[in-house]
């Protein structure tokens, strides 16, 4: 049985295929790294996190994306994939605000249930152009990778996030499910 924890919350299965890392990327929300399977309340992400991408090569260049795979509820997520963030052409060097912003940072904030928000990394084989999807519900991080011609991601991680009063639940933390 796998440990990963992109495989135990079922990342891997319902936003993406098996993948090989070969990046690091760090996560932050107000100075705190994030690990997969935190739990973060709305008013902690209300703000675009620090994404870092570890490398020394400023001429290679990542996609992030940034979903809500269990929109508008985890037992019911007839909006799968919500896109909250896309930026391209961010430098291996640097962090994702240095990067082209194609759809802007729009802050979690779920009304039902535990939701996992996710985000993938993909390296570039050069610049990017990318047109805005021109809608957030319904996003498919498999395809947008496909249309781009993207590859299989480099990196992910994910957090869980539920409204400001949620509580319980089953979600994941490092141990396991509870």
């Amino acid at each position: 049985m796998s440990r990963d924890p992109l495989v135990v919350g079922n990342v891997v299965g319902d936003v993406l295929d098996p993948f090989v890392r070969t990046a690091t990327m760090r996560v932050i929300y107000n100075n705190k790294d994030v690990t997969n399977g935190s739990d973060l309340k709305p008013s902690m992400v209300a703000k675009e996190p620090r994404v870092e991408i570890s490398g020394r090569d400023n001429r290679t260049f990542y996609t992030l994306v940034m979903i809500d795979p269990d929109a508008p509820s985890p037992s019911s997520p007839t909006k799968r994939e919500h896109l909250h963030w896309l930026v391209t052409d961010i430098p291996e060097t640097a962090n994702a605000s240095l990067g082209n912003e194609v759809v802007c940072y729009e802050s979690p904030k779920p009304t039902a249930g535990i939701h996992r928000i996710v985000f993938v990394l993909f390296r570039q084989a050069d610049r990017q152009t990318v047109e805005p999807p021109g809608w957030r519900q319904n996003f498919n991080t498999r395809d947008f990778a496909l249309y781009y011609n993207l590859g299989s991601p480099v990196a992910a991680m994910y957090f869980n996030c539920q409204r400001e009063n949620g509580c319980g639940g089953r979600r994941y933390v490092a141990s396991g499910w509870i």
